[in-house]
């Protein structure tokens, strides 16, 4: 699949709004293309994106019948994990631990 200039501003579009939700991303690294594997549905477009945080690297691939989709879909998944990263990141340094759901506090 050959990667088009409207493809690529699209994935750069895309995955620079990440930045709103950490804004300390060292580099990010993204794959689309059509997945290898056969499908009776016709075509199946797929989406990897590794990116390095400090010294961690996050890694989400998802697939859709639609190429733009399929980038959307990535997009949104790693706001989740980039959210959770933060989180969990504030929460080291502000030394909270936290409390089971199942247990309420006393």
């Amino acid at each position: 699949m050959e990667l088009t200039p409207v493809i690529r501003l699209y994935v750069e579009e895309k995955m620079t709004s990440l930045e709103k939700y950490f804004d300390s991303i060292r580099h990010m690294d993204v794959e689309v293309g059509l997945a290898n594997h056969h499908h009776q549905k016709g075509n199946i477009f797929e989406c990897k994106a590794v990116v390095q945080i400090g010294g961690d690297v996050l890694k989400v691939e998802k697939e859709a019948e639609d190429l733009y989709k399929t980038i959307d879909k990535v997009r949104d998944h790693l706001r989740v994990v980039l959210t959770d990263y933060k989180d969990k990141l504030q929460d080291r340094s502000s030394g909270k631990t936290a409390l089971p759901e199942n247990n309420p506090k006393n």
